[in-house]
């Protein structure tokens, strides 16, 4: 029995000495695990919470576009920018406000509802920015800011689109040679698009087929008399 109780003793001592070493430590790396899960936990909590309240917001946006109250569309469309712009939320709704904004002739507001989500957006939200700023641009007669909207690399399913658009921007400064090579190179990329399935029109019944977009592209083609 004293045998047993001198080791563990033993033990007991080095257990002790063993936390007087590492005890520290020990504590630190619970702890920094601790904060570590409860940051997380945190941060979950924000993100949820942000994405409610800018859902909430999102939702006044739609009514007021429904609506026509472009008062409202502006106070929506902002407060999601300001104190929402991390969420898909205020891109969407963006996008949203400058297209109603526009359909009031306010192409001023509308351009800077798109040249944020040109910048701040992602993929084809993004994407989808840029193509609309930039047929305001060429609108505007603005032609090298359109240009500009137009160059830089673009998610496969809009490359048709971007070089399309980028064909009508030299067609309207009079570069027919220009015009004509970029028709044809979208309606290149076009079917490299129906091949591989990446398409926008390849993922959703709801868009314009791309054999109705083709003709259209063809037209334009055929106007600069570029056909082959």
């Amino acid at each position: 029995m004293a045998a047993y109780d001198l080791e563990e003793q033993e033990q007991l001592a080095e257990l002790k000495a063993w936390w007087k070493q590492y005890g520290n430590l020990l504590i630190n790396i619970l702890t920094a695990g601790a904060l570590v899960v409860l940051a997380w936990q945190g941060w979950t909590w924000y993100q949820r919470n942000q994405a409610g309240q800018a859902s909430a917001i999102y939702h006044v946006l739609q009514k007021a576009v429904q609506e026509k109250d472009t008062s409202r569309i502006k106070a929506a469309s902002g407060e999601l920018i300001e104190k929402f712009g991390r969420t898909n939320y205020a891109s969407l709704g963006a996008l949203m406000a400058a297209k109603a904004m526009i359909d009031t002739g306010d192409a001023k507001t509308a351009k800077v509802q798109l040249q944020w989500a040109a910048d701040k957006a992602k993929d084809e939200v993004r994407d989808l920015a840029r193509l609309r700023l930039a047929t305001l641009l060429l609108d505007e007669k603005a032609y090298d800011d359109a240009l500009k909207q137009l160059d830089g690399s673009v998610t496969a399913a809009f490359e048709p689109r971007f070089i399309d658009s980028r064909g009508d921007v030299f067609s309207a400064q009079g570069k027919k040679d220009e015009a004509v090579k970029a028709y044809q190179a979208a309606l290149a990329k076009l079917s490299e698009v129906d091949k591989s399935g990446k398409g926008i029109n390849a993922q959703s019944w709801q868009l314009q087929s791309n054999a109705v977009y083709r003709e259209i592209i063809q037209q334009k083609l055929d106007a600069l008399g570029g056909s082959k």
